[in-house]
């Protein structure tokens, strides 16, 4: 959808459920007899919450070379390439790849040659006659608004650098995060009106835009185009302007006329739940399922009674349980060997059965049929059970869409937002469509699996269409076969978590889940000034269909179609410079275009100004370390699809902080070595915990397990990615207060505790002298497991939280978290960990002596091992 006068432009197309005949065989129906005060330390930037490998295998979308391995200049159309290999950052710098095009007139992308250079990426400057006006007309604003005013997007730097050499530099890299779904807590202006756009490149009119206040004429900061306003802008003078929305404020919500429904009030979506589904493993042991079954207890106990609920399970066979029975838990049961016919689904489509059904009038119902559930009893191993989860799925989207699932007690309702299928697996898809072999040993398990991963990746994608997503939670021991179940919830929307059992972080999980708002056909515009360019785009999107013909002369801009707009999310933009910039200023826009939950079209507007500067030293001055740590580690996380992959990715951090070094570093006076830029002391750091942390490095032993974390890591919001990056580590002190300290191992002092947040863990440890005073450690471990719970109060997916002692067989997953600063000599360790100058002699020398020795270099150890003199810290 590029304007409200063209509402479905890149939108997903519907897909509409087959219309079976009249007379059908009705299911197989079963009853089932039932049975009976802490403080933490402020983020260091505002949390702004925006981020699927979506470009993904599934998308086939590789990645768009930008200067990470050799670049002169580009086209205005980004190629599309294979992924490179690891990058080596030496003159010239090679290009890193653009997984969707930017220009909506290139039907196909053209493939880089085998050649060290790329074509020249400035696109035409388009200025097809339009008037110029003078650059001395009044604005509609003061020059005074900066990128902090908009929460929905964080860039690199608040500045660029004019100089195209240095700014395009790919081991540093300029770009931004974008959180399309964030929720803005002042609540953006809105305006109930079509927009004023430009006719030439579709941007819209905003507070930087400058006006001819006699005859209402704006011009287009992005292609300098001028444009009319029906005479809405005319006015004495620009303060008059300032009652305009667009005019006055970096963020502004359309809402389209005629689309709302009747008595829309503007509150926050959280508040409405979507419909959600349940589909439930029905083979698991006994210990699993009654774990499991307290989940769903309270999982039901928490939905809002508005909200629907389906209750679905499979194992051999599906069943889908029937709300109108209020007595006992009955079920329609189909085969799960195959997916359901037309002839098979119309007895639950058009039957009198009620399979989505409201909590205020089914919740009893709900603990009926959770209580119904029975353990697995054959002798079979786990992996071996046979689960239809990929027919399951099928026939949650079949009831979704169908009349019953439409019907609550004889009320039609349309689902506002994303419908959810939430899937509670304990073991691999080994039956019916999209399964697998129980055996690795299988002769042709290769090709099997491979299918397998194609129909996922096809009934993730049908999903979408519907505005269904999938999430699926897996927990125990059983390996699930994370390759084939992720490419279901990845192009759906969804996510995949992994937990060790289905105990307390699955039940959160499970809640957070159902409840995250969402909106549906979402699409994100970017447009840029004609000196930028977007090189590659990470997150949970695909490249939107276009049109054959724009209502836009020369429309250039980057269009993505969102598979779900949701809070936790983020889109990781690259940028570069097409050539050396003139201009003081250049401009971007983020159009997001979504339905929300009460079915109201928004079309949120985020227009940002950043100042251009040719001194290095000013533009490194507002580089954010940790925002462009998380856009490199997004770089290269997509390309670490497996251990070998992640070895390598590893040694291109190493080149990556070499060629900072020498492209913005200084000369070490009387030596040949040159000093890292002290105005980016953090980010060497940062890269060096992603480095050996669990994202890259070995502590996350399972492939399974990484490749999980991999994908979260991609779509998440800069908050979670960070913590998933950098570990933060915060130090408890007495009357419950928690000091913030670098996460050293030398915070493992044994008069202490200490929790450690890093993302999808939080680990609470306590010292063994703190641990022998039992009250002293359980007021300890009480104010802990309370700080982590806070901190992680709304996080998705929800941390698992592990608490333990000094020296036990666990506390290595803390210690192996922490950078080993104990190896460093004593005013370094004083430099970077400043909290220890307050320790006795007698407690430093007691810290010294509990450390053992193991060869994983310090800090300061594997920067100088590059050459490389670490900055002084900040």
């Amino acid at each position: 959808m590029a304007s409200p006068q063209q509402p479905s432009r890149g939108y997903s197309v519907a897909i509409s459920p087959s219309n079976p005949e009249a007379s059908i065989p009705q299911p197989d129906r079963s009853h089932i007899t039932s049975s009976p005060q802490v403080l933490a330390g402020p983020p260091r930037f505002p949390p702004p919450k925006l981020q699927h490998d979506h470009l993904s295998p599934s998308v086939k979308t590789p990645t768009l070379m930008s200067p990470a391995n050799a670049v002169s200049s580009g086209s205005p159309i980004p190629h599309l390439s294979t992924p490179p290999g690891p990058p080596v950052f030496t003159s010239p710098v090679r290009p890193a790849a653009v997984p969707f095009r930017t220009s909506p007139s290139t039907p196909q992308p053209v493939a880089f040659s085998s050649g060290s250079s790329l074509p020249t990426s400035s696109p035409p400057n388009f200025s097809n006659g339009s008037p110029q006006l003078d650059p001395q007309l009044p604005q509609a604003m003061e020059e005074n608004s900066s990128v902090e005013e908009s929460p929905c997007v964080l860039f690199s730097s608040t500045k660029v650098l004019k100089q195209k050499k240095l700014a395009n530099a790919a081991s540093l890299g300029f770009g931004a995060l974008i959180s399309p779904g964030r929720e803005i807590l002042q609540g953006p202006q809105i305006v109930q009106r079509v927009a004023h756009r430009c006719q030439n490149c579709g941007a819209y009119a905003n507070l930087y835009c400058k006006i001819l206040l006699g005859s209402g004429q704006w011009q287009c900061v992005i292609c300098m185009s001028l444009n009319g306003s029906d005479r809405e802008y005319v006015a004495p003078s620009k303060e008059d302007l300032r009652n305009l929305p667009e005019l006055s404020s970096p963020v502004v919500d359309y809402v389209q006329p005629g689309n709302k429904r009747p008595g829309f009030i503007p509150v926050s979506d959280s508040r409405v739940s979507a419909p959600v589904v349940l589909v439930i493993d029905d083979c698991l042991d006994e210990p699993h399922l009654q774990h499991l079954q307290s989940s769903l207890h309270a999982f039901v106990d928490s939905l809002p009674p508005t909200s629907r609920i389906g209750i679905i399970t499979y194992g051999r066979v599906v069943s889908v349980y029937d709300f109108s029975e209020e007595s006992f838990a009955s079920a329609d049961v189909l085969p799960g060997d195959k997916s359901p016919t037309p002839e098979s689904l119309k007895g639950l489509i058009y039957g009198t059965g009620v399979y989505l059904s409201p909590m205020h009038a089914s919740k009893e119902v709900a603990h009926r049929i959770f209580s119904s559930l029975r353990p697995f009893k054959l002798d079979i191993a786990e992996a071996s059970r046979e689960r239809c989860l990929g027919a399951a799925v099928e026939i949650a989207l079949s009831i979704i869409q169908g009349p019953s699932g439409e019907m609550s007690r004889g009320v039609v309702k349309r689902p506002g937002g994303n419908t959810r299928i939430i899937v509670c697996a304990g073991g691999p898809n080994t039956y019916g469509p999209g399964s697998v072999p129980h055996s690795f040993g299988h002769p042709n398990y290769a090709h099997l699996e491979s299918t397998a991963f194609k129909w996922m990746e096809q009934l993730g994608r049908e999903a979408q269409r519907h505005n269904t997503v999938v999430d699926i939670l897996c927990a125990g021991t059983c390996p699930v076969r994370v390759p084939v179940l992720q490419p279901l919830a990845k192009s759906s929307g969804g996510v995949l978590v992994l937990h060790d059992d289905f105990g307390e972080a699955f039940g959160v999980n499970l809640q957070r889940a159902a409840s995250r708002a969402s909106g549906s056909h979402g699409l994100l515009e970017i447009r840029c000034s004609d000196d930028i360019i977007v090189t590659q785009v990470v997150g949970p999107g695909e490249a939107a269909q276009y049109e054959d013909s724009s209502e836009f002369k020369s429309d250039s801009s980057l269009s993505i179609q969102m598979l779900s707009v949701e809070e936790s999310q983020c889109f990781a933009l690259s940028m570069e410079n097409k050539g050396d910039i003139k201009s003081d200023s250049v401009y971007f826009q983020f159009v997001i275009q979504f339905s929300n939950v009460y079915q109201a079209d928004i079309s949120r507007v985020i227009t940002i100004r950043l100042a251009t500067v040719d001194s290095v030293s000013a533009y490194l001055e507002c580089v954010h370390d940790e925002v462009a740590a998380i856009l490199i580690a997004k770089r290269t996380l997509l390309r670490a699809k497996n251990s070998a992959d992640a070895i390598d990715m590893r040694a291109s951090i190493d080149e990556r902080i070499k060629d900072i070094t020498l492209k913005f570093g200084a000369q070490v006076p009387k030596s040949k070595l040159r000093r890292f830029p002290k105005e980016l002391s953090l980010l060497p750091e940062l890269l060096f915990h992603l480095r050996r942390g669990p994202l890259l490095g070995s502590i996350v032993g399972h492939e399974d397990e990484r490749s999980v974390l991999r994908n979260l890591f991609l779509n998440a919001s800069f908050d979670l990615s960070l913590r998933m990056v950098a570990p933060r580590c915060l130090m408890h002190r007495e009357g419950g207060t928690f000091e913030e300290l670098p996460a050293y191992d030398l915070a493992m002092q044994s008069d202490t505790a200490v929790v450690l947040d890093h993302g999808t863990d939080i680990f609470i440890w306590l010292g063994a002298e703190l641990a022998v005073d039992e009250g002293r450690s359980a007021a300890a471990l009480a104010a802990c497991r309370t700080l982590a719970e806070e901190l992680t109060e709304s996080r998705f997916p929800a941390p698992r939280i592990l608490a333990f002692k000094e020296g036990s067989s666990q506390a290595r997953y803390f210690v192996s978290r922490l950078i080993p600063a104990h190896k460093d000599p004593p005013y370094e360790q004083e430099a970077r960990f400043p909290q220890l100058q307050t320790l006795t002699m007698e407690q430093r020398t007691k810290l010294k002596s509990s450390f053992l020795h193991f060869d994983d270099p310090s800090f300061c150890e594997w920067i100088r091992s590059l050459k490389v003199v670490p900055p002084e810290p900040s």
